[in-house]
């Protein structure tokens, strides 16, 4: 039943002649089948308690089971928190292992649909793709990330995923890319599929968590801005 109103909503779309672009379309037919969804559960979507709405979830990456070992050995955590059932998502990305490359790189990464590591990385499927869409436009599309000095740390918001309702990724896996995200400009059918952002080198499965390890990992961002501003403020 859910497929079916999803496809309803995705042609209603295609056919507005709105000034809405494609990804403010895909955005609302989110938030509309959330809503649904909502009403159809009679609100019971799974929250952290009946008292805080938030949601947490963690993904412990590790290097692809398919990779040589003479291969770059990526590792490290993907944290995500959702104040409310609906609400956009933010994440934490804290990784590792990357080559120490003279030039700053970007790295893609994105929500597989399948948590299967069985066969390594390779094992995920294809991007998580629940309205059909094509790609930068999936909820998991997280885009690139700049790497320095073989790391990567960012916090990023306002995420289309959800950890929740009928297009959570919870189970799902979060893979790291070899390369680049070329957003869909790639002018071949692989960048409207996945961005053309190569081998993939490292990957976990989304999975619900307590607020300790996100409120830990907020404690230690705060501290590297710190630190960050006064290294610049030295410099000056």
């Amino acid at each position: 039943m859910l497929s079916l109103l999803c496809a309803c909503l995705l042609l209603v779309a295609c056919a507005s002649e709105g000034s809405f672009d494609m990804e403010d379309q895909i955005r609302d037919i989110h938030a509309k089948v959330m809503e649904i969804w909502q009403e159809m559960t009679g609100g019971r979507a799974v929250r952290g308690s009946s008292a805080d709405p938030t949601l947490h979830a963690a993904c412990e990456v590790r290097p692809s089971a398919s990779l040589d070992a003479s291969e770059p050995q990526v590792t490290g955590r993907v944290l995500f928190r959702q104040l409310a059932p609906g609400a956009r998502l933010e994440a934490f990305f804290a990784l590792e292992g990357f080559p120490a490359e003279p030039n700053v790189s970007s790295r893609a990464i994105h929500v597989h649909q399948f948590g299967d590591m069985s066969q390594g990385c390779e094992s995920t499927g294809p991007h998580y793709n629940p309205l059909a869409v094509q790609h930068p436009q999936h909820p998991g599309d997280f885009g690139n990330f700049v790497v320095r000095d073989g790391s990567l740390w960012k916090h990023r918001a306002g995420l289309a995923a959800s950890l929740s309702g009928p297009h959570s990724i919870v189970g799902r896996a979060v893979v790291v890319h070899a390369g680049e995200d070329d957003m869909g400009r790639g002018g071949n059918a692989a960048s409207l599929e996945n961005g053309n952002a190569g081998r993939r080198l490292a990957c976990c499965v989304v999975g619900l968590c307590g607020p300790a390890p996100w409120e830990r990992q907020a404690q230690e961002h705060a501290e590297r801005k710190k630190q960050r501003w006064a290294r610049a403020c030295q410099a000056a």
